[in-house]
Parts: C-alpha cells; structure tokens; sequence
C-alpha cells in the first residue's frame, strides 16, 4: 500500500505536468494543498466517482479556482470519467479541464469557480440548502438528506469583500455541515502578503460565529486528519480549518514564493522537484499501486448503495414525500403547475388591477409561485420594499431550519453567489431581491450564473427615475441594458400585472440560465388585451395596439414606459395617423423568436421609435438610423417621480414630438 506522501505527490506530480505541458496554469496551490486534499478525499469524502450527481454526496468546491489542477487530479485519481488524456488536454480548446473548474465540464466539478470569494459563498449556499432540505424531508430513523459541503480557499478568496459577506451569514445560520480549510501559505500573485493582508484570520471567523481550528500543519496528514474530525464533530456551527501550507511545496528553488503560483516550474524544476519528493516516474506516469491506493470506485458504490437502501425505506413510509423530493432533486415541476400558472394568470386578467409592478410581482409569487413546495425566496434587507415575501415565507433561523425564506441582509453581490449554490445544489426554485441600482454589487455573481446556465432569479425593483426622491444615487440608468446584454441572461420589464406573472412563469420554468426581473415602484395602469396579444407575451415582444391598414410608424415600449406609448399612439391616431405600439417586456425571448413572427410585430421598412426610461444606445438596433429613442442618458435628479418624469421628457407631448420627428 502505497504511503500518504506517496498519493498526495500523485496530486503534485499530475498538476507540475499538466501545467508544464500547456505552458499556462498556477501549480504552487495544488502542490501546496496536496496533503489535505488526499486526506479529506480518502479518509472523508462521501461520493461516488460513477454517478457524480448522487443526492446525497458530499459536496467539494475548490474556491481559489486557479488551483484546479487539485480537483482535476483528484478526479482523475480516484475513478471519475476524467482520463489522463483529458489532463494532459489541461487549459486547451473543448477539454474536459479548463483553466479554472467550469461547471458541466468536467464530471465532478459543483461550481465554476475562479473569481475568489465566489466558491466558497457557492459553498454557504449548498449548505443553506442542504440544511432546509434535511429540515424539509428527514424523519426519525430517516436521514435521507445527511451530507457535508468542503471548502479550499486561500488568501485571495478572503481578501475578497463576497467572503465576508458569506461568512458572516453563515455563522449566523450555524451551518455546521460547512468546513471551510484556509490554505495559509502567505502568498498571492504580488508576493508575501503581509504588505497588504495581515487580518488575524481566525478572530475574524470566531467573530462570525464559526468554530476554528487554528495552525495546522497542512503537510502532516494526522494533523489534517485530526482537524477534519473536530471540524465535524461541531454541529452547531461552521468550522474554519487554518492550515498552514507552503506554496509549490517540494520545489527546492521555488515553493514559498509567489514564482509558483502562476507560471510553470520549467522543465528543470520539475526535475529536481521529483527528486526531492521521491518520486522518480515521467511525466504523467501513475504507477498502478497508487490508482490502485486512490480508487474510491467500489467504496464510492458501496456508499450510494447503502443510500438507495435508507431512501427505499423511507420511501416505504413516505412515498408522497419520497415523490416531492425525487421530483425536486431532479429539477421537475409539479404536474398541475400548468394549471396552477395559467389559472392565476387569467385571475390577474380578469382583475383588471392597475398595481405597481412590484407589487403585481408580489402577487404573483402569493397567487401562483408559492404553491411550489421548493420556493426558497429571500431579498438583500429590502423585503418590504422589493415585495419579495408572501403570507406563507418562513425566514430561515439558526433554530428554524424548516424554512422557505433567507433575509440575507445588506449582502447584494452573497445574496446573489449563495443564490448560485443553492441552485447547484438542487431541489429548490431560489429568487432574491434588490433594487435593480444594487444589481452592480451582485453583477459577477449574475454572470457565473449565467456561464453556469443556472436557474436564479433576481426580483429587481425601483427601476428608474421613478424611484423618486432618493435620487441619482439610486435611480438606475445603464443597469437594465447593460443586464440585457449579459449572454444567456434573460431580462423581463413588465408594463402591468399580467405581463409580470407572465415573466414570472418564465422565470419558473426556465431551468438554463438566470432571469431578472425589472419591476416600478410607482403604479402602473393594466392593459387590456385579447387572449392572442396574452399569447404574445411569452414570446418577448407583441403588438400591443394597432391600426387599421399599414402603420407609418411603431412605438416599442417596455414597462412604465408602455402606459405612455399608448397615449401618445391616441393623439397620434386623433391627428389622422398610423401607430403601432408593441410591448417589449422581453427583447431577448423576443430576439429568439422566427424571423417571420418578428416581422410581423416590427415589419420592415416602417419607422421605429423606442420608449424607455434608460440608456438610449441599448434600441438603435431596434430603430436604426432613421429612428428615435425617448430615453435618458444622463443620471437622475432627486425629486418626486412625475416631476422628474417631466423632467427628463416622460411626457406623452415628448413622445408625439418625437414621432412625428422622424415621419
């Protein structure tokens, strides 16, 4: 058998190859980290190399990202559809290991990770779910839902402003299946961090309500071992591990330095790096004992089996339960969630209510989205502003695990990462809210969602100048066209209650991406429509009010901004002329739409105006040269909303000068 050195310089071995042979790559973190890795993967890790989406594995993220050539190796070691080939492939085009882990590239990677800080508030939110579902599903003697989340981070991910943000709720939560292991090696891209992060780490975590182990030799296995233990002997709480590592460990001229972190050793380093390790094979040369030594294949069915066994059993006892937590682990919908979504929709038809669109949103989500057992909303300490609870939200507590709510508090850019790991997770539909101007703080969060092709939903809300008094500071000018052009993000400015609950099943049912939702503040009046214009809404773009014969020009309108289209389209009409006003609550479902059903919302050759209360550059390549754009493209003012309506052109008058502008 071979010893623990021997399999962790495997991790070392792989990761000086596999760097050295693209030329590119950070090979100081996994060597410096090897040990804790191949303690933690064969003496802990529940998983299942054969079947990398089993419930109930235990959950591993390798926070600092740049180090992916750990989990690559790991994988690869102990029996994951990651062959060596695929290694040697590392950082190249199509492989299965790219630069930094990329989730639903490489079997056995939870999270796109790379952007520190990010992974391990992914890891807060796998716990966050992991806690709720357990509350949600475990009965007496039933466990079916009983698994850890591990964490690497290093000094970047904790300079980062996110990690704090995630840790601090994460103590307050007392997520004790979390274990974060901190790889302090004192070095980052510049050099020896005490020139710019001398935090007293430990403190800052006890701080937070987390347990801490503290100065752990990260290069001694029964040290390692020793600290996992305790790590998981705490229930009550999450568990920082310390360990202390050298960087590039067993490089002669390079571990302890930042040489390592982000370049290859060169081919003379790696040599006499072998050496000193005792490890005397070629490059990528894995002697059969130490596969043999790593293979978690048989334990790892073993362990799934024993699992099928309890959920059988409880399955026996539960079946309706077993039915609701099969179905939501695999990211199903109920079979009457049609039933449910259409019918409140004709409900918010027939109600005719002229609401501010957050508030239709929150109706949405008491009428029709809370009916799903797998809601888990939350908001960034503005539920009563964003509307985002409803009469059955229970807000998640240290002792009220069974729950279906998080106030994340003033935590935009943790609300919107943990957000991606409980959705990574599986079994729950999560939403969040902010102000959409707060959407900045949360952008990066939104965008690895997006690369991820995740289910999150963002309850955006105060979307414009009509926010009112509280100014420029807070009036979002450039955030719903800069969201718009996020690839896979899809962005719904609704004009009324129904357009909203028409956005709001979208956003249930679309399990690929993230969607956000750009809601008023100030009320708007409903529209009336026939049920084929209702039919329209769901492809992003429809004619809302037309004329008779050909129009000379089409007014496109998203929003608040649709109640004024349609009163300038009447004065228009009361002058003898030809206007269409299509709503737009979607341009993104609407671009995906076929060319033929484009072209008759918005034909050809016909003047184009475009009304929002936003940047105006986003519509010309709806109007093109010989069009307008009623927009703004400065910031705001502080004062009541009409006034600044009327301020910055708002006004049905503006909208009639500007078509008859371009006729």
């Amino acid at each position: 058998m071979p010893s623990r050195k021997d399999l962790a310089n495997a991790i070392r071995a792989l990761a000086m190859d596999a760097v050295q042979k693209a030329n590119s790559g950070h090979p100081g973190a996994p060597m410096g980290m090897a040990d804790i890795a191949e303690v933690l993967w064969n003496d802990f890790m529940r998983h299942n190399p054969k079947n990398p989406d089993w419930w109930d594995r235990d959950r591993f993220i390798m926070s600092n990202g740049h180090g992916s050539m750990l989990p690559y190796a790991v994988l690869h070691l102990t029996g994951y559809d990651l062959s060596l080939e695929d290694l040697k492939q590392f950082r190249q085009l199509h492989s299965k290991t790219p630069g930094h882990p990329e989730y639903g590239y490489t079997p056995g990677i939870e999270t796109t990770t790379g952007p520190l800080g990010q992974g391990i508030t992914n890891g807060v939110g796998m716990a966050i779910a992991e806690r709720i579902l357990a509350a949600h599903f475990n009965k007496p003697g039933h466990e079916i839902v009983d698994h850890h989340t591990y964490v690497f981070l290093g000094d970047g991910c904790l300079m980062e402003g996110i990690s704090h943000e995630a840790c601090s709720l994460a103590g307050t939560l007392g997520l004790g299946k979390l274990i974060a292991i901190y790889d302090d090696n004192n070095i980052s891209i510049d050099g020896e961090v005490e020139g710019w992060f001398t935090d007293d780490t430990p403190m800052r975590f006890e701080a937070y309500g987390w347990h801490v182990v503290r100065n752990v030799d990260g290069h001694d296995p029964e040290a390692i071992r020793k600290a996992i233990e305790e790590a998981r002997s705490v229930t009550d709480r999450p568990s920082l591990i310390q360990a202390k590592t050298i960087i590039g460990f067993g490089s002669p001229n390079k571990q302890g330095k930042e040489e390592c972190h982000g370049a290859p050793l060169g081919e003379d380093e790696i040599r006499l790096t072998k050496e000193a390790l005792g490890w005397p094979y070629g490059p990528f040369e894995i002697p059969d004992e130490i596969y043999q030594g790593w293979d978690a294949t048989e334990k790892g069915a073993r362990l799934e089996a024993e699992w099928n066994e309890k959920f059988a059993a409880y399955k026996a006892e539960y079946p309706e339960l077993a039915a609701d937590f099969e179905r939501r682990m695999k990211g199903e919908l109920p079979e009457n969630w049609e039933e449910i979504a259409n019918g409140y929709i004709q409900q918010a038809i027939e109600k005719a209510e002229s609401v501010a669109t957050r508030k239709a949103s929150q109706n949405a989500i008491e009428g029709m989205v809370s009916k799903l057992p797998e809601i888990l909303g939350g908001s960034a300490d503005l539920a009563g502003s964003n509307l985002t609870m409803w009469s059955g939200a229970v807000p998640m507590r240290k002792d009220t695990p069974d729950a279906n709510y998080i106030n994340y508090g003033v935590r935009e850019f943790g609300m919107a990462a943990i957000i991606n790991g409980i959705s990574l997770h599986k079994g729950f539909l999560p939403y969040g809210g902010t102000f959409l101007m707060f959407s900045e703080y949360a952008r990066n969060a939104l965008r690895m969602a997006a690369l991820m092709k995740i289910q999150h939903i963002e309850v955006f809300t105060h979307d414009s100048i009509g926010l009112g008094e509280d100014g420029p500071t807070h009036q979002p000018i450039e955030q719903t066209a800069t969201l718009r052009m996020m690839p896979n993000m899809s962005v719904w400015r609704p004009c009324d209650q129904v357009e909203t609950a028409v956005a709001w099943k979208y956003a249930v049912e679309r399990k690929d991406g993230p969607t956000s939702l750009i809601l008023s503040r100030q009320g708007l009046p409903h529209q009336e429509r026939t049920p084929e214009q209702v039919a329209g809404i769901a492809r992003g773009g429809y004619v809302l009010k037309d004329c008779d014969g050909t129009p000379e020009v089409v007014i496109i309108a998203t929003g608040s901004e649709v109640a004024l289209a349609m009163g300038a389209a009447d004065e228009l009409a009361g002058k003898g002329r030809k206007v269409r006003v299509v709503s737009m609550p979607s341009v993104d479902v609407f671009d995906k739409q076929d060319a033929a059903y484009r072209e008759a919302v918005l034909p050809s050759g016909i003047k184009r105006v475009a009304v929002e209360a936003g940047v105006t550059d986003y519509w010309r390549k709806f109007v093109g040269l010989e069009g307008a754009v009623v927009g703004i493209d400065r910031f705001g003012e502080s004062a009541p909303a009409g006034d600044l309506f009327k301020e910055f052109g708002f006004t049905v008058e503006n909208v009639v000068a500007t078509v008859e502008s371009v006729l």
